[in-house]
Formats: C-alpha cells, structure tokens, sequence
C-alpha cells in the first residue's frame, strides 16, 4: 500500500495527539496509587463507558469478526454475542456493589470478602495469575493481530511498526496511569469507528451496492438466511434446526451456559477486571452503573454492523484467500483512496494502543496494589509506589514482547482462555449474594476449572467424547464447556459445605460496606438489624436486566435490518428497544443510589 503524504501527515498527528494526552496528565497521574489507577474516582460515566468500549475494540477484533462473518455468516457473532447476558447481569446486580465496595482492584475483593490465609493467598495468586499470564496472554495476541496487520498494509518490518506503537503506548500509560488512558481511549475510539465505517461504505460500492452484496454472500452460503440471518437456526418444514456449523448441544451451551458459567476478560460474571477498574474510577454509584449499561449498549449493538458488512464483502472480493481474517486488511489497502488510507492506519493503530494501554495498567494495579504493597512493602509512601507502578508497567510492557513471539495462533488462545475460566462462573457471581461462600469456594472452583479443562482439551477429553471434543470447534468447545462447568461446580459446592463459614465479624463488615440485601444475607442482615432488605434496584433489577437484554439485541437486529434494507422489520425492532430502554430509564428515575 502506498502512503501519501497526507496519509503519512494524519498518522503523525494521531501519535503526537496520544503523546500529549500523556505529557498532560503526568502531574495529576502521578499523585498517588488512587489517581495513578483510579483516576481519583473522579471520572463520569460516558467517558468510563467510553473507555470500556475502546478497550475491547482491539486490533484484532474485526479481523476475528471478518473471519467469524466469511466462516458462518451473520450469525457466527454469537460466539461472543451471548455474553451480553452477563454483561446486563453487571449493569443491574454488581456495579453499584463494586462502586460501594471502595476496592482499587477486583482481587482485594477477597481480603474484604474473606478472611485470614486463604483471602490473602487468594488475593495474591489471583493478582500473580490475571497479571501475568492472562494479561500477557491477551497482549500477545493483540500484538500478534497487529503485525498480521501491518505486514500486509505497510510492507514494512512489522516488528519495528508494531514497536512504535507499543512505546508510545506504554510512555503514557507509563507517565499519567488511567487518567491519560481514559482521555486517549475516547478519542481513539471516535477515530476507530469513523474508520470502520468508511471501510464499509468502500467495501459495499466495491461489490457493486447492498443488493449485490446480498446476492453474492447468498450464492456463497446456499441461501440468503444462512448467509444474513442474525440467528444461528432456521425454520425448515415447520421443524426449527440449527446450522450445520452450530449443532444444537452448541447452541444450548451459549444460550444457556456459557455467559454465567465462563470467566472471560471484558465478561466476567458478576463484573471483574478492567470493566471493575472503570467502575471502581467512577465519581458516583450512579456513574458506574451507567458507565456500564453505555458499554453494553455501544459494544454489542452499535460496534458490529461496520465490521460484518466489510466481512459480508470480502466474501466476494476474495474469494481465494486462505487466511479469511487477513481479508479485513486487503480491503482496506486495496479500497481506501487518501486520506482515508491514513486515517484508518491510524485507528487500527488506536484500536491497538487503546487495549495494550488499558492491559498495562490493569495489570500492573495488580502486581503493585495486591501484590507488592501488600505482601512486599506494605509501608511506603504513595510516591514510592508510582514509581514502581511505572517501573511494573515497563516490566509488563517487556515481558509481552516474548510472549508474542511465542503465540502461534489467535484462535487457540481466545479458547484456551474461556475454556480455562470455565466453571468459576457462579461462585464469582454468588459470592456477593450468598453468605455462605468463603475463601477455599473461590480457591477450589478456580483449581478445578483449570485441571478439568486442561484434562478436557488433551487426550482425556477425546477419549471422553471421542469425535467431538478433539475436534474442536463450537460442538467439541461446547463438550469442554460442559464438563468443566459440571465438574467445578459440584466441588467447588462440596468443599463450601465441607468447610467452615467466614467468622461473623468478617461477613458482618462486609454487609455493612456492601449492602448486598437479598434472601442469602437474611441471616446476616437479621443479626445487624437491618432485617429483610431487598437487593440493590429492589424489585426491578430481574425485570431491568430483561428489559437491558431485549433493548441491546433489538437494537443490534433493528440496524441490521435497516442496513439491508428491510425497513418495517428494522423499524420495528428500533420500537422494541425504545420501549425497552424507556423501560429502564422510568425505573432509575426513582432509583436511590449511594454517592
């Protein structure tokens, strides 16, 4: 691909952009652990939404998309639209708890939770375990993206495009902690989605016009509803079936399953994470759910139909192509005259800087706050600590080069990371409603996912489910779902009820700082004199989460159906989300939240 001037011109001006963001904040970011990780809690919620959403728009996202859209049509998003379930559960069961909880990380959660060797041993595992492996992890292969990226649009050494990015990355996130990650993350999002969008329109006149788009993606499928249709079934002699590429045992297990049970970065049950982290910088409860249902919303429904249509398209434009993820960037160097060329090297470029940016301080809150100042130093000034968060963020920074190197394949490790939180689920989620859940629940349920589903994807777990589990793929990931799920909830309940509760004194400060409310507190709240209280949202919350989930789905079909040109059909689905949002907004209008 050949850069122009004017290209080369808006590239500079988006890294200088990102730099001074950085110089900007160094000051502010520097004060202490709480402005450095936190942004003081000081932060409202469109621009904490916002950040959320840039942060899970990384540079290999529509590039998985492309390869999902050209492999199964429309409908292979469910392979990730099905966590919006969990994320709704966030919005109206955990924010506002995670808000109240006054935590700088998901993992001192365990310390206020529970008590004595097992809290801290779990705090810190988890903190070694998120920050390290599974960050580094989710940096390799946002890295490994990248270069796929660059290799093909700059014909450059990629090593050297991606190093830049990486470095001006890591001297903001580096100098200014959250606040400048915040501000950037905004901004490269606005920049991201503008250059998506164009790539759209480009790639649709490419093929000739959406008509032609629908014909040429229905030839390649056998019918236009395998090709378009935004459900992974069909309705064939009155009987309702599921697509060849999605069998119903799959089918069942992400409807059903996957999204409560599964533990995945950006979709933890019960909320965790960088998703917690925007909470937690929230300036009011109010914000922080906010912030969080602005991110459903934005993720799920309004992000997609850009990187789908340009996927639809590659269908036809490159028809040969082995590698089908790549397709998303030949469409790109091929169709984008300047200086769109430039502006969307620059978003994939924010697309990349606003995830790595995010992960380095995310993880390195870990390693300092619930690793290093509790078990290390527990008596330094907050100064002392900045400087080894920022020593920790270059540490991170260094340590993800190798693992990047070491990644082979994108796809392997997106189901070796779901398949390894498979199981903790519903103790992450219960712990926060159930006082009966104690530290060994969390240590046990986290051991046995991970033993079970290493055991599920070698030779255990072919000889198991001979066919299917070697396989691979939804049906053979569905069996390991399955399994792990089964298997580490039925010890994780076991060793709950075979060891001792946490001591009175520890869940009574816990319900006090909390207020969870609910049937599984009754005890607890009963003996404080608080007697029956309702969960956080009171009545409405299931009712809430309903409305959340049938108001981003409606939306994300209704544009579909309007970017194919089915209009009434679009318009009424449009009509089922106003409805449905309007539902939510009457009832947080009498909401009481908490500052």
């Amino acid at each position: 691909m050949r850069l122009t001037a004017i290209d080369w011109a808006i590239v500079a001006a988006y890294f200088m952009l990102s730099t001074g963001i950085g110089f900007y904040f160094t000051k502010r970011g520097g004060e202490s652990l709480s402005e450095y990780f936190l942004s003081g809690r000081d932060v409202s919620w469109w621009l904490a939404g916002a950040s959320m959403v840039a942060t899970t728009f990384a540079a290999d996202t529509p590039l998985v998309v492309t390869g999902l859209v050209v492999a199964n049509g429309v409908a292979g998003n469910w392979l990730w639209w099905d966590f919006l379930m969990s994320g709704m559960l966030t919005v109206f069961f955990f924010a506002r708890l995670w808000r109240r909880a006054g935590v700088m990380t998901d993992v001192e959660f365990a310390e206020i939770r529970y008590s004595g060797k097992p809290a801290a041993v779990l705090r810190g595992f988890r903190a070694l375990y998120l920050a390290i492996p599974i960050n580094l992890l989710v940096l390799g292969w946002v890295t490994r993206a990248m270069i796929k990226i660059l290799t093909i649009s700059l014909g450059v050494n990629p090593y050297v495009a991606v190093g830049i990015c990486f470095l001006v990355t890591m001297f903001y996130a580096v100098a200014a902690g959250l606040w400048a990650v915040l501000w950037t993350d905004l901004i490269q999002f606005i920049i991201k989605m503008t250059a998506v969008i164009v790539l759209a329109v480009f790639a649709v006149r490419a093929v000739g016009g959406m008509a032609a788009l629908k014909a040429g993606v229905s030839a390649h499928f056998g019918n236009e509803s395998a090709a378009l249709s935004v459900l992974p079934v069909s309705l064939q002699h009155g009987q309702l079936s599921a697509y060849a590429w999605m069998p119903l045992t799959a089918l069942g297990v992400f409807f059903f399953m996957q999204w409560w049970a599964a533990w995945y970065p950006g979709a933890e049950p019960g909320g965790g994470g960088y998703i917690a982290q925007r909470i937690f910088s929230a300036r009011t409860e109010r914000d922080g759910v906010l912030a969080t249902l602005f991110f459903q919303v934005a993720h799920y429904a309004l992000r997609p139909w850009p990187w789908i249509i340009t996927g639809l398209a590659t269908i036809i434009l490159y028809p040969n192509l082995q590698d089908k993820e790549s397709g998303y960037v030949h469409a790109f160097v091929d169709l984008l005259p300047t200086p769109w060329r430039g502006f969307m090297l620059a978003g994939f470029a924010a697309a990349y800087m606003s995830t790595v940016g995010t992960q380095l301080n995310w993880g390195a809150s870990y390693l300092v706050n619930d690793f290093y100042k509790r078990f290390l130093r527990r008596n330094e000034t907050e100064k002392h600590y900045v400087n080894v968060s920022r020593i920790t963020t270059v540490f991170l920074f260094g340590m993800s080069v190798l693992v990047t190197w070491q990644l082979s394949s994108i796809g392997n490790a997106w189901r070796l990371l779901l398949a390894l939180g498979a199981g903790t689920g519903l103790v992450l989620i219960l712990r926060w409603y159930w006082w009966r859940i104690n530290a060994w629940s969390e240590i046990s349920a986290m051991i046995t996912s991970f033993v079970t589903s290493f055991a599920m994807l070698g030779h255990f777990g072919a000889a198991l489910v001979p066919h299917v589990v070697s396989q691979g793929g939804p049906a053979g990931d569905a069996w390991v779902m399955i399994i792990t799920v089964l298997v580490t909830t039925v010890v994780w309940l076991s060793v709950t009820f075979l060891t001792n509760p946490e001591p009175d004194a520890v869940l009574d400060a816990f319900y006090k700082r909390v207020r969870p409310g609910g049937p599984g507190w009754l005890r607890v709240s009963t003996r404080l004199g608080y007697g029956k209280e309702v969960i956080p949202g009171g009545k409405h919350a299931w009712l809430n989460w309903l409305a959340g989930v049938i108001a981003v789905y409606a939306t994300l079909f209704g544009i579909g159906k309007i970017v194919f040109g089915e209009w009434t059909a679009g318009a009424v689905l449009v009509v089922i989300a106003v409805v449905a949002f309007a539902w939510i907004a009457r009832s947080f209008t009498g909401d009481r939240f908490t500052t």
